[in-house]
């Protein structure tokens, strides 16, 4: 499917179910999700989907991921209120990587920054770029570290 897509004109158009069924998942079942903000550009965050964050996301307008660490979806925004609203999808010329431009509320990194990227690398080394908008207390509560 991606292969003949590389050499497709402009408005091609292909049935979104077939182009689903061609992504290529990783082994454990997840797309890579590269989450931007829709109206500056600035890249939020990285995190990953299953074929069930995908299509919850594609039906509900409201980006949900998967998450590794709780081995479940996770609706961003369900417990801090940082909400990600998608505004348009696109998919890697490979069909391995999806590239999220959405309207995020509030920071998006679980830090309380507005981005996850804050480590910067200068040279030999790493500055911390910018302070949390929130503390993470407030947006989880006192037991989220």
């Amino acid at each position: 499917m991606f292969k003949q897509l590389e050499t497709a004109p402009a408005g091609t158009i292909v049935v979104l179910s077939e182009v689903l069924a061609a992504l290529r998942f990783n082994a454990d079942g997840l797309l890579p999700a590269i989450a931007q903000q829709h109206d500056t550009g600035e890249v939020l965050m990285l995190a990953w989907m299953n074929r069930e964050a995908l299509a919850e996301t594609l039906a509900t307008g409201r980006v949900c991921y998967w998450s590794r660490s709780r081995k479940g979806l996770w609706r961003k925004g369900e417990t801090s209120g940082q909400v990600q609203k998608l505004v348009s999808m696109a998919i890697d010329c490979d069909g391995d990587t999806l590239l999220l431009k959405v309207d995020q509320q509030g920071p998006a990194c679980h830090t309380g920054r507005r981005d996850c990227f804050y480590n910067r690398v200068d040279g030999d080394h790493v500055t911390v770029a910018c302070d949390p908008l929130v503390s993470p207390e407030t947006l989880y509560g006192k037991d989220k570290k």
